[in-house]
């Protein structure tokens, strides 16, 4: 089993291109496509979803490319995780959040080993020239020491992940990422503002560097009308701001990376 996450789209031909790799080596190799909608080159917004997701998936070899840097020295890696899994994709930060959440990281490998990529190797898709030939390998029965050099699990490269700031009565977060419905998936989670007194039914203060409004704190999007503002828990119990049958981002000019406070309403 194969899973597979990318910021590749589906309008070009490298999804495509990727899968017909892994099934030339392994063809019965099941790929699962999580999603290939991650925004271009966005690191964070793939290492979230991807570490959110995997728990649901299948264990097996997890493939994830969201790769500005392909064609750098940056290094192509293979990790085994504590639960057994293995995750494939660049040095980046992107597979460290997964890697962390299904157990921590056992062991790491560099790819290097040519004999298992195909030839020559693009200096500008590695995900079809290194990455799916590596993944597909790996289904094979493949030990992930065949690819390459050990890697000391302290010396890959890590994201900084923002924190939410938390006060008696505020929270000062941060849009991590929009989904395509324009939600703002904030960095606070359920219980953080739960405990903050902000619950279904209450009004929360939304304050952004040059606007602010009330939202409602809602269980789901039918508890408000369409056009409301709304507060919710979203599926992996992380908080997130929308608008009820609209888009929450376009409306306010929200964009990851972008601080927004939420005020509890006495």
């Amino acid at each position: 089993m194969i899973t597979f996450l990318s910021d590749f789209g589906l309008g070009d031909d490298f999804v495509g291109t990727c899968h017909g790799v892994i099934k030339r080596i392994a063809p019965d190799a099941d790929v699962i496509d999580i999603t290939h909608g991650i925004e271009p080159q966005s690191i964070l917004q793939g290492a979230l979803i991807l570490s959110n997701t995997l728990p649901y998936m299948p264990e097996g070899v997890h493939l994830a490319v969201v790769d500005p840097e392909v064609g750098t020295p940056r290094r192509a890696l293979v990790i085994r995780t504590g639960d057994g899994r293995v995750l494939v994709g660049p040095d980046n930060g992107l597979l460290i959040p997964a890697a962390e959440r299904l157990g921590g990281i056992d062991a790491a490998y560099e790819i290097t080993n040519r004999d298992y990529a195909l030839s020559p190797v693009s200096a500008t898709f590695h995900g079809r020239d290194i990455f799916s030939p590596a993944c597909a390998h790996l289904t094979q029965g493949l030990d992930p020491s065949e690819l390459g050099e050990a890697v000391e699990p302290g010396s890959l490269v890590r994201l900084e992940i923002p924190e939410a700031e938390l006060g008696e009565r505020r929270v000062r977060a941060t849009c991590l990422y929009v989904d395509r419905f324009g939600n703002v998936q904030l960095n606070v989670h359920a219980d953080q503002v739960e405990r903050l007194g902000i619950v279904p039914g209450k009004r929360v203060e939304v304050e952004l560097a040059m606007d602010s409004f009330y939202a409602l704190a809602a269980r789901a999007f039918a508890d408000a009308r369409a056009g409301d503002i709304i507060l919710y828990e979203d599926a992996y119990r992380n908080i997130a701001l929308a608008i009820t049958r609209g888009n929450a981002a376009e409306t306010f000019a929200i964009h990851p990376g972008m601080e927004v406070r939420l005020r509890a309403s006495d």
